[in-house]
């Protein structure tokens, strides 16, 4: 962020604490007088929601983690505790649980948000990279707080999932057994991931900071992929971007709650309400609905390549599938940024969703029958977007004409109106 800041403390203790620890001027500089394009629609409104479901997972999980046992012969129990004798306990319990899933459905969207207007394209490769650790963390998180409740599908996950790092030579079974605590899913493996299940979302919060502090170095990128260029592009953060935030925040509060109280388990799996047995084995091993998409292209190596097993490849794909989101800055040619001036892409990059979502539904299919063999096609495509599309038609495709500048797109989209006031207000922002 450019220029100078516009802070001016309201009373003699303000300006004592500004001279020796000047937070509420970074406060202010951050949040209020921040610029912001002019343009910025409601699919700009989830970077907020997710810091809002993040803070809202860790006091939740804070105070489970007061109530919850971390032992295999316990686990199970303390959870049906909680729900049934704990003030509030069962609110709680379906807050975490339904949180984790609606995290990730912000989470998806903010992502395809990012790679429809080419949030990833330079300056702003950092910020993006910074967005797929924060992605893996997740992950990481989400996986080990499923284990928790020690339920069928808890257990069984957990085995099938460890069970994916013996597929590498050498070092596979080690890494397992480091997981694991020993050489089966047991106490030794509840209390471990109980205790990175704790860990992990503060090093997300740690890694967030790190991305909101790389946005405001670089800028926010806007609908029509066009650089700041004069303060007449811009806004002040508050209220123009805190109003349409927090009006979006409420209406994704409010699907929230409608599944909180009606609908609590509607997102879970019946099975995960029986208890962990290791000698009964379930008909159907599924992840959460969150991880099915990549869950589909594992299973969808079902034959050997070359030297390496049908087991190994499936592992490497799944794990691949996440790494090439690294390289999504260096992958894309196009010179244009946002997807709205490039028609024969965004036809691709449509398909690319319904291509991710239907993976999703086949990860929740059995492996059998006709199932493999549409996750496999959904798999080539998957890879093709990026490591053929992508670059291919960055260097073919014609774009649509941009425009001079985010003020004359606004103007344009409104039939020549004026601006609102407030452009004048906007320090000036580099791009």
């Amino acid at each position: 962020m450019s220029g100078q800041s516009s802070y001016v403390p309201e009373n003699g203790f303000m300006r004592w604490l500004d001279a020796r620890l000047p937070l509420p001027r970074m406060v202010y500089d951050s949040f209020v007088a921040y610029p912001v394009p002019r343009n910025l629609n409601y699919a700009y409104t989830f970077g907020g929601i997710l810091g809002l479901f993040l803070v809202l997972q860790i006091l939740t999980g804070v105070v489970l983690a007061m109530h919850y046992a971390a032992n295999a012969s316990l686990a199970f129990a303390s959870v049906e505790h909680i729900v049934r004798d704990v003030n509030w306990g069962w609110m709680l319990r379906y807050m975490h649980a339904n949180g984790a899933s609606f995290f990730f459905i912000a989470v998806y969207i903010h992502i395809f948000r990012g790679l429809y207007y080419g949030s990833y394209k330079e300056p702003r490769e950092v910020l993006w990279i910074l967005g797929v650790i924060i992605f893996l963390l997740m992950m990481a998180t989400a996986f080990m707080g499923y284990v928790l409740p020690w339920g069928q599908m808890s257990f069984w996950g957990a085995t099938v999932i460890t069970g994916f790092f013996t597929a590498f030579p050498g070092i596979g079974e080690p890494i397992q057994q480091l997981l694991l605590g020993g050489f089966a899913v047991d106490n030794a493996t509840l209390n471990r991931f109980f205790s990175l299940h704790y860990l992990l979302p503060f090093m997300i919060f740690g890694v967030v900071i790190l991305h909101v502090w790389a946005l405001h170095v670089s800028g926010q990128t806007n609908p029509t992929g066009v650089e700041v260029k004069t303060s007449a592009d811009t806004v002040p953060f508050t209220p123009h971007a805190t109003i349409k935030d927090g009006f979006a925040m409420l209406v994704f509060l409010a699907i929230f709650v409608y599944f909180v109280f009606y609908l609590p388990n509607y997102m879970g799996h019946p099975d995960n309400y029986i208890e962990a047995n290791s000698l009964k084995t379930p008909a159907h091993i599924v992840p959460e609905w969150y991880f099915l998409p990549f869950y589909a292209m594992l299973r969808a190596i079902t034959f050997n390549i070359g030297p390496i097993d049908s087991k190994l490849g499936g592992v490497l794909v799944m794990f691949g599938s996440i790494i090439v989101l690294f390289f999504v800055p260096w992958l894309d040619t196009s010179r244009v940024r946002s997807t709205s001036y490039r028609p024969i892409y965004r036809i691709f990059f449509w398909i690319f969703v319904v291509n991710a979502i239907i993976l999703g539904w086949l990860g929740s299919r059995p492996a059998e029958g006709i199932y493999p063999i549409l996750a496999l096609i959904g798999t080539i495509y998957y890879f093709g977007h990026f490591l053929i599309l992508l670059p291919l038609l960055g260097l073919i495709e014609t774009p649509k004409k941009l425009p001079g500048s985010i003020s004359e797109a606004v103007l344009a989209k409104h039939g020549g109106a004026t601006l609102p006031t407030g452009a004048a207000a906007s320090p000036e922002k580099k791009g």
